[in-house]
């Protein structure tokens, strides 16, 4: 596994490198958030360690040019920062998760081990002839492959990531949308269409179903 650390105080980086070298990761550093940024669009890279304050771009303005090359790779912010308000503008930038300056390597390496299982296996999903492709951003219905827009994209992986279970719209709208108070879930329907119809899904086929004034169920068939 190949991390990245963008972290402008070189001997937190260097006692980082080492430590994950030992651990056995291959490890690539950079000190400044605009070199960072180049290697992460250049290399194959699985985890960033992503420093906030940094020179040339910080480490906010790193993480959203990731994200909005629909890049999904785990982030973690190392950060000084400590109020709700900056934690949460982090976590909206599409971090997956920050740990707090001064922290412990053993802390740290085992929130890193957490985020390579939970993404270890959710790559590639799968239901019926549809396959989608959470790394590449990519649809594909016997092999043809289909654009959908990055909502459509996130619904559609949610709902066969969870296939097999009714996924109420309370509980899309807060997982897919990240809207925690209340909203109308009506907007769910319209992508819901979206979707039915950029992947050509019938009746018959049964791939997604509507449970009536609860949500949705996604079933191999």
């Amino acid at each position: 596994m190949h991390i990245l650390i963008i972290e402008d105080e070189i001997g937190i980086s260097n006692f980082l490198k080492q430590g994950l070298e030992e651990e056995n990761f291959t490890v690539s550093t950079s000190n400044n958030g605009l070199e960072g940024l180049e290697k992460t669009f250049n290399n194959k890279i699985d985890l960033i360690l992503l420093d906030w304050m940094m020179p040339r771009m910080n480490g906010l303005e790193v993480c959203k040019a990731i994200r909005a090359q629909n890049n999904s790779v785990p982030i973690l912010f190392l950060t000084a920062k400590d109020t709700v308000l900056e934690t949460i503008e982090g976590l909206k930038a599409g971090a997956n998760d920050y740990i707090k300056k001064p922290f412990s390597f053993e802390e740290l390496l085992e929130r890193i081990k957490i985020h390579f299982r939970e993404n270890k296996e959710i790559s590639i999903l799968t239901l019926g002839n549809i396959k989608l492709n959470k790394d590449l951003f990519q649809v594909f219905v016997n092999d043809v492959e289909v654009s959908l827009t990055q909502r459509e994209f996130e619904l559609l992986a949610y709902l066969i990531k969870n296939k097999g279970k009714v996924c109420t719209r309370n509980a899309i709208i807060e997982d897919v949308w990240d809207i925690h108070f209340e909203y109308d879930t009506g907007v769910i329907d319209v992508f819901m269409n979206a979707i039915r119809k950029k992947l050509n899904l019938t009746k018959d086929q049964d791939l997604i179903k509507t449970i009536r004034g609860v949500g949705y169920i996604a079933n191999d068939k």
